[in-house]
């Protein structure tokens, strides 16, 4: 419980760095940030191990990594470059939408709780004779399936709205494609869960229904529309995939220019 007390705080600080440092654009401030949350994602992976799900602790593993490598590239700069500025901001700008409700309780259960009830009162809407036996279950067919935090789309519209809001572009265009961004992925993923729900409820594929509606035929549609609404936001925001292939320049040839 105290490593997870430190975690949470250490999340925060992290957070606050980055986004002093991108509004500053002091990168001596930006490596601690990062730093930090490096040494964050690099403790989650421990909790999926520990439930054998090792494509999460892989990932977990993986961005803590690339947060330190990203402290150590400002670390090696007498100065950081746009992109490296836009990424600490885009950082920060996803955490602070994302963590609020992954980490406070009465947040989270607002969140899923509506989640919950605006996939039941859609399945309702198309005659579908679902029931919500709890204020996170929807029920068909006496086959339950429970909303979590997974379930709402917040990471995927954290991620887009700190993509969006950080970079440099008209605020009319930004405008659009944000509500275009965050409205779509949450509007989809009713429809993902209402699938999910119907698929098990009614046994749509067998004994397997569930494994094979929610981990397969959700999941590759959920990154076919996640694909489809970064091709339009880059449509809309050109300068977006502009400083993301400078990062990526910045990454792949780091220039250390500090004495």
């Amino acid at each position: 419980m105290m490593l997870d007390w430190l975690a949470s705080y250490l999340l925060w600080i992290s957070l606050l760095f980055l986004l002093v440092s991108a509004r500053s654009r002091k990168s001596s401030i930006a490596i601690p940030g990062w730093a930090l949350l490096g040494l964050f994602w690099l403790y989650q992976p421990g909790r999926y191990l520990a439930s054998n799900d090792y494509l999460n602790a892989l990932l977990f593993t993986a961005a803590g990594l690339m947060c330190l490598y990203m402290a150590g590239m400002l670390a090696r700069r007498s100065s950081p470059s746009k992109a490296q500025l836009w990424a600490s901001y885009a950082a920060a700008v996803c955490g602070m939408v994302y963590f609020p409700f992954a980490e406070i309780e009465p947040l989270r259960e607002a969140l899923i709780g509506f989640t919950t009830l605006m996939t039941a009162h859609a399945l309702l809407a198309l005659s579908v004779p679902v029931s919500m036996p709890s204020w996170n279950m929807v029920t068909l067919n006496e086959r339950s399936v429970e909303i979590v935090l997974a379930c709402t789309a917040i990471e995927s519209i954290s991620l887009f709205a700190g993509l969006v809001i950080s970079v440099q572009a008209p605020r009319g265009r930004k405008a659009i494609a944000l509500a275009l961004s965050t409205l779509s992925i949450y509007i989809l993923n009713i429809v993902r869960n209402g699938f999910v729900i119907v698929a098990y409820g009614w046994s749509w594929f067998g004994s397997e229904s569930f494994e094979v509606a929610h981990n397969v035929i959700a999941k590759i549609g959920s990154a076919a529309t996640l694909l489809l609404i970064s091709y339009l936001i880059f449509l809309l925001l050109p300068e977006l995939l502009l400083i993301i292939d400078e990062l990526a320049g910045d990454i792949r040839h780091p220039r250390g220019d500090a004495a």
